[in-house]
């Protein structure tokens, strides 16, 4: 049977780019990059104990090893897919990070330690199978035709669900239909996969108000203050020197008696419910430092930035409310990105590090503990990496995930190969199938060529499921902060 031209063309896309590869892709980049940059982020631990004195540990390299499994008798051997699927197992490889302990600037200890177990992606650069051919494969007990992209959890296959979401680090501006607000300013601030949501409401009487974090409804002049621009005249020019807006601007301006920092750091840290005065404008420097647009800085010395980043939201809300701007269309998909595998499990091993109970909050309380009894612990005696593989183990098997989402991952489904193929490209959104969001479940003209436009179940999740078009694949963001420095180097001046 003579080949046509779309068999001909499906078979080169299957070769060169591969139904499954962008998730193969995210995840090898997890590996390579991601996960180290988490580390990196950690920073040095610092367990708090007198008897200690001053102690640290610092975290070096982290390597994921071999797919292997721990028998009964202890021993430890490598593994294949076929073996985890027969055997109800996990598919998976150690991680390994470098740890030093000092005790008052002097080295202690310095070891490579087994922090927990990671699952390891059928296909990716860490299992075998991505470097055997048709024969090695059959040999293997695999299908030479298997597409990856999948992992294998308590003997089951499961795979991460594609999440779209709305783009991060972008001032997106909607109209509002409720009673007081009329129009509203949506920037999802992002930074090495952390991120917090920010909303800033123009309401009728024309006053703005910021959300993030614990600051609830904030006056978006009084953050201004907060972040160093005190004087009337620095806030007006940070927004527009149009005269025509200025009176807006001025009706915010009279809208607080706050008149300069201290004064609005107090305020906001008043509106946290945070009692002792001296201890109210910490607290509120702490999380307009942390949590207020992350995605521009961290630290104290970005607060200028900040404050500049918010005066431009503010001139778009005055531009989209007095018509000389149209509101953003949140369904386009300029305004949408996809998040793979990668995001997905680097959101989940900076939670189970990081958390209340996680696995550096348990370092800590180690330490502390044997530290009572006037001994100087092992680094093998503090690190529980049970805990960690249990914990990352228990969201693939059940599928809830940080933020309280769920459906995150699923069993994949293995009635035909179609089936198989349309559940790897499965692109899910964040709404409710609860509520009616029609706009959200239409048909967007920027779906064509990057989403099925007639692929989407009947009943509660019409259109919120979507599927990536046959021949689609997902392309990687660069960091913004490289993005800088490439414009730098080009002698691209950069205004803040």
């Amino acid at each position: 049977m003579k080949k046509t031209k779309l068999q001909s063309l499906l078979k080169a896309f299957k070769s060169e780019k591969g139904f499954a590869r962008y998730q193969i892709d995210a995840y090898n980049r997890f590996i390579d990059e991601r996960l180290q940059e988490i580390i990196d982020g950690i920073g040095d631990i610092e367990p708090e104990s007198e008897k200690l004195g001053d102690f640290t540990i610092e975290l070096g390299e982290v390597r994921v090893g071999e797919p292997s499994v721990k028998e009964a008798d202890g021993s430890l051997r490598k593994i294949l897919p076929k073996e985890a699927r027969l055997r109800d197992i996990t598919y998976s490889a150690p991680i390994f990070l470098q740890m030093t302990t000092k005790a008052d600037g002097e080295v202690h200890e310095q070891k490579e330690v087994k922090i927990g177990e990671l699952p390891i992606m059928v296909r990716s650069k860490k299992c075998p199978l991505s470097e055997m051919d048709e024969e090695e494969l059959i040999d293997a007990g695999e299908d030479p035709e298997d597409l990856g992209g999948y992992f294998i959890v308590n003997g089951t296959e499961r795979v991460l669900m594609l999440l779209e979401e709305v783009a991060p680090n972008r001032v997106i501006v909607e109209k509002r239909s409720k009673k007081k607000i009329e129009y509203a300013a949506r920037i999802n601030s992002e930074r090495s996969g952390w991120g917090q949501r920010h909303t800033i409401n123009k309401k009728k009487d024309g006053l703005l108000t910021i959300s993030f974090a614990n600051a609830r409804k904030v006056p978006l002049v009084v953050v201004m203050r907060a972040l160093g621009l005190e004087t009337d005249k620095e806030i007006v020019q940070s927004i527009t020197g149009e005269e025509r807006y200025q009176e807006e601007i001025y009706a915010n301006l009279y809208e607080t008696d706050v008149s300069d920092t201290e004064e609005a750091l107090s305020y906001i840290g008043k509106g946290m419910n945070v009692s002792e005065e001296e201890y109210r404008k910490q607290r509120a420097g702490e999380v307009i430092d942390k949590y207020l647009l992350p995605h521009i800085s961290q630290e104290e010395e970005g607060r200028m930035d900040k404050a500049k980043y918010l005066g431009r939201c503010a001139k778009k809300i005055l531009y989209v409310s007095n018509g000389d701007l149209e509101p953003d269309d949140i369904d386009h998909y300029r305004n949408k990105r996809i998040r793979t595998s990668s995001e997905l499990l680097e959101i989940l091993i900076r939670s189970k590090l990081l958390g209340r109970v996680g696995l550096i909050s348990r370092i800590k309380y180690n330490y502390k503990k044997i530290a009572r009894r006037g001994k100087v612990p092992t680094i093998n005696t503090v690190v529980e990496s049970d805990m960690l593989t249990g914990q990352i183990q228990s969201a693939f098997a059940t599928g809830l995930w940080v933020g309280g989402r769920s459906g995150v991952s699923q069993r994949l489904e293995r009635t035909n190969f179609i089936k198989t193929l349309s559940h790897l490209r499965n692109v899910t959104s964040p709404l409710s199938t609860q509520q009616e969001h029609f706009d959200a479940r239409q048909l967007h003209a920027t779906h064509w060529g990057r989403l099925g436009a007639t692929q989407t179940p009947e009943g509660p999740t019409i259109g919120l499921r979507k599927y990536l078009a046959l021949m689609a694949s997902i392309s990687t963001g660069l960091p913004e902060f490289e993005a800088e420095e490439a414009l730098k180097n080009l002698k691209v001046e950069i205004k803040r």
